[in-house]
């Protein structure tokens, strides 16, 4: 009932919000991009190839929004940030006619109805994984969920080899509105002609983004070139240190993301007896069901495990850490409170060659103690840890 009550809120402020600044979304090719994993990448790429091809784009993303040459701040821990803020951009990206606006949507604003008068052309999915059933309860509503930014779309575009496929494809069959699959699996309208080496999940993230751009008729040559030229968003798979140990940084939190990059992480950077060692938590208040599949993918791959925090807000860090190490099979971990001083024993214990992995924070700027924001830069943390090692 409250939420039901939370939602009514949001959608008299997205009403409102769509008033004063006078329906901005309707001016603009609003490109929505949603799931699970790889929202914030391909979000990026799609900007990324526009940009390319020359044309007037904007976009919000978890990271950052940028309209112009300006990047404005979304919030702590937001992806798709208040009615009033996504509205004013838009006004902002019109007023800079621009033709294009890429943004990033979970499934939290399609619920409580943020995002409410936005008017999509294109809708892209690029998954729908364990996660935020705290929120949804099940599997299927928080799929049904996602599907609101396909149904709001003129243009559909939807990941044929994700397990969301089948109920996506049900839901949509009957909708008059263009709808297009890509994947590697099975039949789908592209395929990508990107020969580089990619890791498997960026390559879908790669083809989403590809088909996007080639239904907005971008041509090959300039989507390929503006590959090349892609650098992925901070704190996605980013190489901070590699002289002695090598420290990842990725903003892996889910079981599906674990399972996607550590296993690219053992391939590509642990060889000849090297240790991967992987510090990681979980968010308090979040979804509980997800924290000992972490675990299991976590010690499915990693050598050493060290549990922290992340965000553990006003639950018990230990009963999160507890519930974690519950999927720990056939693993030593150790549990290390304070992620400055778990980062510091991770970076310490690393002999020349083994590979230290942190997750879960990346970018952001701030971990949630009790009902407080502290100060936090994963990147910062390293250089500490570093400076420790050094000494």
């Amino acid at each position: 009932m409250f939420q039901k009550i939370k939602n009514v809120y949001h959608l008299i402020q997205a009403v409102v919000a769509n008033i004063i600044y006078r329906f901005p979304s309707r001016k603009l090719k609003v490109i929505g991009v949603t799931g699970t994993d790889g929202k914030t990448t391909t979000t990026h790429l799609i900007y990324h190839i526009l940009k390319t091809a020359g044309k007037k784009v904007s976009m919000v993303s978890t990271v950052y929004a940028k309209v112009g040459t300006e990047e404005f701040d979304t919030g702590l821990h937001t992806t798709t940030p208040s009615s009033f803020l996504v509205q004013k951009l838009l006004k902002k990206a019109v007023k800079n006619g621009d033709e294009f606006f890429i943004l990033e949507t979970t499934s939290h604003a399609l619920d409580q109805n943020r995002v409410f008068g936005v008017k999509y052309f294109i809708g892209v999915l690029t998954n729908v994984t364990h996660e935020h059933l705290d929120y949804h309860q099940t599997y299927e509503k928080y799929v049904d969920t996602k599907a609101k930014l396909l149904k709001q779309s003129n243009i559909a575009v939807i990941n044929s080899d994700d397990h969301s496929f089948a109920r996506l494809d049900k839901i949509l069959k009957d909708s008059e509105k263009k709808v297009y699959h890509y994947g590697f699996k099975h039949k789908t309208h592209f395929r990508l002609p990107y020969k580089k080496p990619l890791t498997q999940y960026n390559r879908y993230n790669y083809l989403a983004a590809y088909s996007v751009a080639s239904i907005m008729g971008i041509d090959e040559k300039i989507i390929i070139k503006a590959m090349d030229t892609f650098q992925l968003p901070p704190g996605r798979l980013e190489v901070v240190y590699s002289i002695g140990p090598t420290v990842i940084i990725d903003f892996a939190h889910t079981p599906n993301a674990f399972e996607r990059v550590l296993p690219e992480i053992k391939k590509h950077y642990v060889h000849n007896g090297a240790k991967l060692i992987h510090v990681f938590g979980s968010a308090g208040l979040r979804d509980k069901t997800k924290r000992p599949l972490m675990g299991k993918a976590s010690s499915r791959y990693a050598d050493q495990i060290i549990l922290t925090e992340e965000d553990h807000r006003t639950e018990k860090l230990e009963n999160i850490c507890a519930q974690i190490a519950e999927g720990i099979k056939n693993k030593s971990f150790v549990v290390v409170p304070d992620r400055q001083e778990a980062i510091v024993q991770a970076i310490g214990m690393a002999r020349k060659n083994d590979v230290v992995m942190l997750t879960g924070k990346a970018h952001e700027k701030s971990l949630c103690r009790g009902k407080k924001e502290y100060p936090w830069d994963e990147f910062k943390a390293v250089k500490t840890a570093l400076q420790i090692r050094n000494k």
